[in-house]
């Protein structure tokens, strides 16, 4: 009997860093664990740095990776990240025409416009299609000012959009923020999933501080870390922390590590090479393999979404904090995804943007703590990662979705008006 055979279309996947490249990794493996073929396309340089080369063809983990020529220029502008994301859909659409036995398609927002060759490919093939819903444009670029609301790019990216939500047989979106912004573009009440990204409680784990070589190796032992580790752009902003940082520039208690890539960590790099502040590391992006030493290096997380990205996107990072059990500060909104998760339990602390008064009296008063009162909200934090946000729960729903997706009629698809695998008052 033929097995089933799911298309993927991603700009982005493994070993590249970013975490859609890792979520869509996961979801694909676990999917030739169903005993599916899985094939996926992909660009053939990195997302971030384009000068970084992937292997044309492979297999990892049993998934089939054909990536793509002419698919990523970098970031210098969003004329040339539209060129290199149109060239990537078209060669995408046309290879997903010439490849057999499809039974099944999962597009994500990578590019932001994948779902629409989705919903292309599946009325030319006559196969289904799932949406995964990372990120939401044009509204993450109006939002952030770079685009006009009434321009003929954004009123062409809604149309897309419309489009595909029409199509899609299932759309999954990561909190219930997002699935409001999904529906005030269309009818999807009855296909929606909400299912946040899954902390990697399976491989992150806290490495204790005296047996943990990262902090050893960049001269942070005795201190108390406070750090913000991934992507760091516009919907992420981190002037509230480096403020609060230079205020306490002399206390020789605290130091501020920024691990990662991003245009904001770019200006933080520059800032740091011409100012030299004594308390603040910089570093790039660190290797999967040595996540759980970065991120237990940390004595308390920072995390950040700018308020009007809430509903347009869904950084990860506090999943990773809550994976090696870390208290979190969030630079948010209360009424946020990440306000939401720290709701849920005795974890952290949510402090608006611009409160510098505040974020500067929670981290001075966080090396004198009693260390059982932040081993307290580790446990907690760790607590909510190994049950309400775990891979096993979060990847099965995802792969149930895709599964489904393939087997029933369009009427049946999805699941419940935002249902969501998290429970009540989650993301």
């Amino acid at each position: 009997m033929r097995r089933p055979r799911l298309l993927v279309i991603t700009q982005v996947y493994v070993p590249d860093p970013t975490s859609v490249g890792q979520h869509i990794a996961d979801t694909a493996e676990e999917m030739v664990r169903r005993g599916w073929d899985v094939v996926v396309l992909a660009s053939a340089r990195g997302y971030d740095d384009p000068s970084v080369r992937y292997p044309r063809r492979e297999t990892r983990g049993g998934v089939e990776i054909r990536r793509l020529p002419l698919s990523s220029f970098g970031k210098g502008s969003i004329a040339i990240r539209l060129l290199a994301q149109s060239l990537f859909m078209v060669q995408a659409v046309v290879r997903g025409l010439f490849t057999p036995g499809i039974s099944a398609i999962l597009v994500s927002t990578s590019p932001p416009f994948a779902g629409f060759g989705g919903r292309v490919l599946g009325l030319l093939r006559g196969v289904p299609y799932v949406w995964w819903v990372m990120d939401i444009n044009p509204d993450q670029m109006v939002r952030a000012g770079r685009i006009s609301e009434r321009s003929i790019v954004a009123r062409a990216f809604d149309w897309l959009n419309r489009q595909t939500i029409r199509g899609a047989r299932s759309v999954i979106v990561l909190d219930r923020f997002m699935r409001d912004t999904i529906w005030r573009k269309a009818e999807a009440a009855g296909k929606t999933i909400v299912s946040p990204p899954w902390a990697y409680d399976n491989v992150l784990e806290d490495v204790p501080r005296d047996a943990n070589p990262f902090r050893a190796r960049h001269g942070l032992d005795g201190s108390f870390v406070v750090m913000y580790s991934g992507n760091a752009g516009y919907s992420t902003p981190l002037d509230t922390l480096l403020a609060a940082a230079k205020r306490l520039e002399h206390d020789p208690r605290l130091r501020f590590v920024f691990i990662g890539g991003g245009v904001v960590k770019k200006e933080i790099d520059a800032m740091v090479a011409r100012e030299k502040p004594p308390n603040i590391l910089t570093l790039p992006y660190q290797p999967f393999s040595e996540l759980r030493y970065s991120l237990s290096a940390a004595d308390v997380h920072v995390v950040s979404i700018a308020d009007e990205a809430i509903g347009v996107v869904h950084p990860c990072k506090v999943y990773g904090a809550l994976a090696v059990g870390r208290p979190v500060i969030a630079l948010a909104a209360r009424e946020s995804y990440v306000g939401d998760i720290l709701a849920g339990g005795d974890i952290g602390w949510v402090v608006e943007h611009g409160d510098v008064d505040r974020l500067v009296g929670i981290l001075e008063g966080l090396p004198g703590t009693a260390p059982a009162v932040i081993a307290g909200m580790g446990q907690a934090a760790r607590h909510a990662a190994a049950t309400t946000y775990s891979r096993a729960t979060l990847l099965a729903c995802v792969c149930d979705a895709i599964a489904a997706c393939a087997t029933r009629p369009a009427r049946a698809a999805g699941g419940s008006a935002g249902s969501s695998p998290a429970g009540r008052g989650s993301p």
